[in-house]
């Protein structure tokens, strides 16, 4: 099996679960963003996996992002590298042909949240602390914050986080929709796991495609948008899994799904 720098992996069902493991904060280093751009890409070429979980290693941190200490000498390459590798990172990982969800199971910050941003789903322990610190130390967000969160969350808190600094709790982001759930200490990759399994029984090929849909309407008015919607309904019919998916309702089976 190929080895990710600081990235665990297990194959459950259909479901790939990634366990972001560099301690004690689970930090992205340019190594393991470049081995967490490889690894989503694996996984998009593996027609077995449909959902995509990512969780931090240990009980205290989902990650916290980049060690600053990359930065502490002031280098302008080092700057574009790594900007340049979180970016590749995080944009595979939402370009992702299936469900990602993000299980926090704690400290989300920075970067860290930058990588719950960029999956589809984010489920947070209740004891999790989410922010986008950067402006604290004079740098910005670069991996995406700055433009998914305001998508999630609306300006005004966006702003907050961003601009003032402001850290929420699962609570608070549950309110907000920066998370779809909040649940006990412990439990979020449970969780997580479950509803990877109800993505499971979906067509992983309607799937792929509506999330295509849902992520155009991040950049185009839905005018734009409702001919690629019947466009890839239409598409859908040269799939194995439109035939299946119609066929086994009729026959009142469960469908047996074969991604393409």
């Amino acid at each position: 099996m190929t080895r990710y720098t600081n990235l665990a992996l297990a194959i459950h069902g259909h479901t790939a679960v990634v366990t972001i493991a560099n301690p004690p904060a689970n930090t992205w280093t340019f190594d393991s963003l470049r081995a967490l751009r490889q690894l989503v890409a694996d996984l998009d070429a593996d027609r077995n996996i449909y959902a995509l979980i990512l969780h931090g290693d240990g009980n205290k941190f989902f990650s916290a992002g980049a060690d600053l200490k990359l930065f502490a000498d002031g280098d302008k390459g080092t700057a574009a590298s790594m900007s340049m590798v979180f970016g590749e990172a995080f944009e595979a990982l939402a370009a992702f042909r299936g469900v990602s969800i993000a299980a926090i199971n704690g400290y989300a910050m920075g970067g860290g949240l930058e990588c719950a941003l960029a999956c589809d789903i984010r489920i947070a322990e209740q004891q999790a602390v989410l922010a986008l610190p950067e402006a604290a130390v004079g740098l910005l967000p670069c991996a995406g914050g700055t433009q998914q969160l305001p998508w999630l969350v609306g300006e005004g808190w966006a702003k907050r986080m961003i601009l003032c600094g402001e850290r929420v709790d699962a609570a608070t982001a549950l309110r907000i929709g920066l998370v779809e759930e909040v649940v006990a200490s412990g439990e979020a990759l449970t969780a997580a796991l479950a509803l990877a399994e109800k993505a499971a029984r979906q067509s992983p090929s309607s799937v792929a495609a509506c999330k295509t849909l849902i992520q155009r309407a991040r950049h185009a008015p839905p005018a734009a948008n409702l001919i690629h919607e019947r466009e890839l309904f239409i598409k859908l019919f040269d799939t194995r899994d439109q035939r299946e998916g119609v066929q086994a309702f009729l026959e009142k089976r469960a469908p047996q799904w074969h991604n393409d």
